[in-house]
């Protein structure tokens, strides 16, 4: 055997590459700084105004409603609609409802707020991965935070949509923007897209193991639990959107499991439009002549709380329940950032990650 070849393979000339970086890896010494490759995930949930206030409010709506997978009427004839009558009327009172529930001590909504727990809670979880999240409407934007991972050396990216349920007015809009970055990015990330849970038995146990915990803290047993989750045309369902099925299923197999008769509803409807039945406000308003006089409502689709939970039902929820005559009335909140919640979303993570994680 020749010197040369007693020189060992990690050795060219006098130069000694480290042990710790690979030789593939290596660039020449005038090279720019390249960063060590990273897997990321991203977080991302609907959205809010920055602020609870009228301008703020009005931006973020014509961002929401102008979004095609929204409002599935053509641009030509909503846009006028948009426009012309709710920017001028609504913000300022929806700015009004966004005001009675902002965190004034850390200035910002409960649904932006407790999604950047959820990503600073799951960080500790994965010290090998980075965590980030954002917002489909407002801010932070998708592709800012797309753009961040990818500077940060996140060469592969997994996109969590934070529906269990699938929609195309949720998911799929997530998907469409990040793949509107990935269009104008030269060097693209390689992207995958967390799977929906709506029955991942960590998610049936993570609501239940916590619903449990909120009704035995209740000071009244209620006769019925209302399961509600956000509400979407009925068209949708006849073209084909598997969230009324997958709804549908999350909420026998949440019943299966606890010792109280429940309910599907559905809320948040919008427009003159046929939506998908039952509506939470009818509901409500009709079970006292039902004789039910005391009712608790969770909404297992929601993954943090927001104005549809904090405003819609814990509010006007209950006003409409005792208006008609109910006695007793409660909201149990949503898994938020809860430790449960945490292991559920840990659960979803670690296995949409499989064989990236262990190719490094």
């Amino acid at each position: 055997m020749t010197e040369r070849q007693n020189e060992s393979p990690r050795q060219s000339g006098a130069e000694t590459i480290p042990e710790s970086i690979p030789e593939s890896r290596q660039l020449p010494a005038d090279h720019p700084p390249v960063p060590a490759p990273k897997l990321g995930v991203l977080l991302v949930n609907l959205g809010s105004p920055d602020r609870a206030e009228t301008a703020s409010v009005r931006r973020y709506l014509a961002q929401f409603l102008s979004d095609p997978r929204v409002i599935e009427i053509p641009k030509l004839a909503w846009q006028p609609i948009l426009r012309g009558v709710i920017l001028r009327t609504r913000p300022a009172k929806s700015a009004k409802l966004y005001a009675s529930i902002w965190d004034r001590e850390r200035d910002g909504s409960p649904l932006k707020l407790i999604t950047e727990d959820q990503a600073s809670g799951l960080q500790a979880r994965f010290p090998d991965c980075r965590i980030d999240y954002a917002m489909r409407y407002g801010s932070p934007a998708v592709a800012d935070r797309l753009a961040a991972l990818k500077d940060a050396g996140c060469e592969r990216i997994l996109l969590l949509p934070m529906y269990p349920q699938y929609s195309a007015a949720t998911t799929a809009t997530v998907v469409d923007e990040a793949h509107r970055w990935m269009a104008k990015t030269r060097w693209q990330p390689t992207m995958r897209t967390a799977a929906p849970w709506y029955d991942d038995p960590a998610y049936l146990d993570a609501l239940e193991a916590d619903l449990r915990t909120q009704l035995g803290a209740l000071d009244f047993e209620p006769q019925l639990l209302l399961f509600t989750f956000h509400g979407m045309p009925k068209r949708t369902l006849e073209l084909g959107d598997p969230y009324h099925c997958q709804c549908q299923k999350t909420a026998r197999l949440m019943a299966e499991r606890l010792d109280v008769a429940t309910r599907i509803v559905f809320q948040s409807r919008f427009g003159p439009a046929e939506w998908l039945q039952p509506y939470l406000d009818e509901a409500l308003e009709g079970l006292p002549a039902e004789g039910v006089q005391r009712v608790a409502v969770a909404a297992p689709g929601f993954t943090a709380d927001c104005l549809e939970t904090l405003e819609e039902i814990a509010i006007q929820g209950r006003e409409q329940f005792e208006g008609a005559g109910g006695a007793k009335f409660a909201y149990l909140d949503c898994l938020n950032a809860k430790p449960a919640h945490l292991d559920l979303l840990e659960t979803v993570i670690s296995r949409e990650l499989a064989g990236w994680r262990e190719s490094g």
